[in-house]
This record gives C-alpha cells, sequence and structure tokens, in this order.
C-alpha cells in the first residue's frame, strides 16, 4: 500500500502535507497506525469483535441505517438531533468542567 504524491505546479509545501494526509486517511492508514500504537491482546480483540457486532445487530434490529465506512450514518440533514443549549459541549449533565468531588478534585485545571 504505497503512496505516492507528486507535487502540482505551484503547489505550496502546506498544500502537498494537507492533500497526502488526505490520502492516508483514505486508504485507512492512520487509523492503522492508531490501532496498532498499543498491544491489543487477543481477549480484548475477540470483546471488541463482538462488541462491534453486537451493535450492529441492535441497529438492524431497531431499523437504524447502517454506519457508512467513516462511521457516519445515512440521514437528511445530518448534525445532532435534538440540540442543546450548551453548544454542543458537555454530556448529560450539562457543560460545567469543574471537579465537583468532596474534594473539589476531577483530575485537571478548574475552570
Amino acid at each position: 500500500m504505497a503512496i505516492r504524491i507528486k507535487a502540482r505546479g505551484g503547489e505550496s509545501t502546506e498544500q502537498l502535507l494537507r492533500r497526502f494526509k488526505k490520502l492516508c486517511e483514505k486508504e485507512g492508514l492512520t487509523k492503522e497506525v492508531k490501532k496498532r500504537a498499543h498491544f491489543e491482546k487477543p481477549s480484548e480483540r475477540r470483546r471488541r469483535d463482538q462488541r462491534k457486532s453486537l451493535n450492529r445487530m441492535r441497529a438492524i434490529t431497531m431499523g437504524i441505517p447502517p454506519k457508512g465506512p467513516r462511521g457516519e450514518r445515512d440521514s437528511v440533514g445530518g448534525g445532532r438531533e435534538g440540540g442543546s443549549s450548551s453548544g454542543g459541549r458537555g454530556g448529560p449533565r450539562g457543560g460545567s468542567r469543574g471537579g465537583g468531588g468532596p474534594r473539589g478534585g476531577g483530575g485537571g485545571p478548574r475552570y
């Protein structure tokens, strides 16, 4: 899976690099590199594959369209449904980033 790129006339190095990165992403090379960054035990791989298969079967039985090769579903309109007033930040509890525990921890800086 060799990726070759020739510089076009008048193309800057930034544009060339951007084109190269897009090709690597399209070929699945970056995904493969990230996957192989750490060793995955065979039992973990089996567990991940089973979880992926289970999610796929749930989606089929619930009538949800399958994900495409890039992980997106075929839907009209795009974007999230329902929307949130927090501008897309945070989870089910709002969007605050504080520690909140009895000691005020949280593992990071408080904002």
